[in-house]
C-alpha cells in the first residue's frame, strides 16, 4: 500500500542521512519514478525531503528537521507498546511487530531505554497456562475472516452441551474475563450472537462474503447477552471462613458474616451446566442453601463422582 511506503520510507529518512533512490525502489520493489513521486507527496505534507546532489546525494530530509513527537508522550507510547505485545502473544500479526519499531526508530538511543524500563512495568500476557497453539490459530483465523469480510461455518455446542451447525458473519474478538469470544450475525438465530471460542469445532472459513451491517447502538452488551442465554437465579451460598480472600478475588466484597464466623453471599448466575461445575469446583468450603433443586443437583452430583471413586 501506498501510505504503508511512505511511512517506511520516512522512518528510514529519520533513520539514515542520505539513501539512494535506487536502493528505495529495490527496497519497495518499485520504479525509480515511482519513488520521486513519493517524495512529492511527502513534501506536499509538509515533511521537508530533499534530494542532494553529487558523489554523497541522495535522498534526505532537511536539515535540523525531525519528526513531531509531541503527539504521543512516553507514557503514550509505553501503553501502546504494552498492549501491543500482549495482544501479539494470542493473535500473531507482523503488522504489530511492524507499529512498534515505527515507534522505537522516532525515538534516541537513551530515549528508546527509558521507553522500554517503563514498558516492562507491565507486562499483558493473555495467553492461558500451557501450550495453546490450537487456540492462537483458530484466533487468527476468525481475525482474518473479520478483516476480509468472510462467513464462517463451524458446529457449536452451548452450555447445555445442545450442538448446532452454525453459519455466520464475524465482527469481533471479545476477550470477557479468560475466555475468548466471537460477535457475529447468525444466520440460524437471524439476530447477533456471542459465541465461545472453545465451543467452536470444524471451523470453516467461507470464500463467500458479507455486506456489513449496522451493529446496535450497545453492541458491547456482552453482560446482557450472557444473562439472557439461560434462565437466571438467585443462589444463597455458605462459604466457610478460610475462603474469604477467594470470594473477594471472585465476586468483591458483598458478603456477610454468620454467627458462626462463615461467609453468607447472594448471587445472581444463570443456571446451566456450567454453574453446577462451578459451584463444585469449590468442594467441600461451600455450602447451596438455597434454591433447593440446586442444592439436590449439587448433592445428586457429588454422590454420583463419589461412587465412581469407590469403585475399585
Amino acid at each position: 500500500m501506498k501510505v504503508d511506503r511512505l511511512i517506511s520510507i520516512l522512518i528510514l529518512l529519520l533513520r539514515r542521512q542520505r539513501v539512494q533512490a535506487r536502493e528505495l525502489a529495490g527496497m519497495f520493489e518499485v520504479s525509480v519514478r515511482t519513488i520521486l513521486r513519493d517524495v512529492e507527496t511527502l513534501n506536499l505534507a509538509g515533511i521537508p525531503v530533499v534530494t542532494y546532489q553529487g558523489v554523497n546525494g541522495g535522498i534526505g530530509l532537511a536539515e535540523g528537521y525531525r519528526l513531531d513527537r509531541s503527539i504521543l508522550t512516553s507514557d503514550d507510547m509505553a501503553a501502546i507498546i504494552t498492549s501491543l505485545r500482549g495482544l501479539t502473544g494470542t493473535i500473531p500479526d507482523t503488522r504489530h511487530d511492524v507499529l512498534v519499531e515505527k515507534l522505537k526508530n522516532t525515538l534516541t538511543q537513551s530515549q528508546l531505554e527509558g521507553l522500554m524500563r517503563k514498558s516492562n512495568q507491565l507486562i499483558i500476557d493473555y495467553e492461558p497456562w500451557g501450550e495453546s497453539v490450537f487456540l492462537r490459530k483458530k484466533l487468527a483465523d476468525i481475525r482474518s475472516a473479520i478483516e476480509n469480510g468472510r462467513k464462517i461455518q463451524f458446529a457449536y455446542s452451548d452450555s447445555t452441551s445442545r450442538k448446532t451447525n452454525r453459519k455466520v458473519e464475524p465482527y469481533s474478538l471479545v476477550l470477557k474475563g479468560q475466555n475468548w469470544y466471537l460477535y457475529a450475525w447468525c444466520m440460524l438465530r437471524s439476530d447477533f450472537r456471542l459465541f465461545k471460542i472453545s465451543r467452536i469445532k470444524e471451523m470453516v472459513i467461507l470464500e463467500t462474503g458479507f455486506e456489513p451491517r449496522d451493529l446496535p447502538m450497545d453492541h458491547r452488551n456482552w453482560e446482557r447477552q450472557w444473562q439472557k442465554t439461560d434462565k437466571m437465579i438467585r443462589l444463597e451460598l455458605i462459604f466457610e471462613s478460610d475462603m474469604e480472600e477467594n470470594i473477594e478475588e471472585y465476586f468483591g466484597n458483598d458478603y456477610t458474616i454468620t454467627e458462626k464466623g462463615k461467609i453468607r453471599l447472594y448471587l445472581e448466575l444463570p443456571e446451566n451446566t456450567w454453574l453446577y461445575g462451578f459451584l463444585l469446583s469449590f468442594g467441600d468450603r461451600v455450602e447451596v442453601i438455597n434454591p433447593p433443586h440446586i442444592r439436590s443437583i449439587i448433592t445428586s452430583t457429588a454422590e454420583k463422582i463419589c461412587n465412581i471413586y469407590k469403585q475399585p
